[in-house]
């Protein structure tokens, strides 16, 4: 018997290992923009937030007017570079076989839709999820807003999802909505702070995520 109807993924550091390429894009942007680079634990703690709160974040002096400049730099450099951003092993057989056990599956990313179209089309995963949601839709992570919409989208009651993510910002998404969470401690976030945020499930590679899924889900 089933846990959970509905298995929900984080995109960057938790279905692809984009993590280390997410942070080289940020700092080449910030040189572009004349700016400091941020370092390697500060560009990964921003990776799944919104762009007001990423730039807050690392920027915190930095006139609004400016963050254009440095997104599209961003974006420049990650799309340059996207070739290098592989699945983790065993992703595509383990979508597969929760698909086939009869999990519905859906990601909420910070990911814009543009993004994360393209993602769905070169890693071939599109037709395994039945919704996505992405942070330029409405509220970014942490806030409930992403699940909430999956959630009545499905059509799925909040004790019957889990959300998969591999920073604080996914878990504490998932507390703010009322859905089980698991923590991946191989992409953005260290499992010292992943743990500050109380996932109910911790996993420390692709291989265990799989397995749990698999035997628990």
């Amino acid at each position: 018997m089933k846990r959970f109807d509905l298995v929900i993924f984080d995109w960057d550091g938790t279905l692809v290992d984009s993590a280390a390429h997410i942070v080289q894009s940020i700092q080449a942007a910030s040189i572009d923009a004349g700016l400091p680079p941020p370092s390697d634990h500060d560009a990964r703690h921003i990776i799944g937030l919104g762009l007001l709160d990423a730039m807050t974040y690392l920027f915190p002096s930095l006139p609004r007017e400016r963050y254009g400049l440095i997104t599209e730099r961003y974006k420049y450099h990650y799309v340059k570079g996207e070739s290098v951003v592989v699945l983790f092993d065993g992703v595509a057989e383990g979508l597969a076989a929760l698909q086939r056990q009869g999990h519905t599956l859906a990601v909420a990313t910070g990911k814009s839709r543009v993004g994360l179209e393209r993602a769905l089309d070169t890693t071939g995963l599109r037709t395994l999820f039945e919704a996505t949601r992405c942070g330029d839709e409405g509220f970014t992570k942490p806030h409930p807003g992403m699940l909430e919409y999956l959630l009545g989208h499905l059509d799925v009651p909040r004790d019957r999802a889990v959300m998969v993510g591999d920073t604080t910002h996914d878990i504490e998404m998932a507390n703010n909505a009322g859905v089980s969470s698991i923590a991946v401690t191989y992409g953005a976030h260290e499992p010292e702070k992943l743990g500050t945020a109380r996932p109910h499930v911790t996993v420390d590679s692709p291989e265990e995520l799989w397995v749990w899924l698999r035997q628990n889900a």
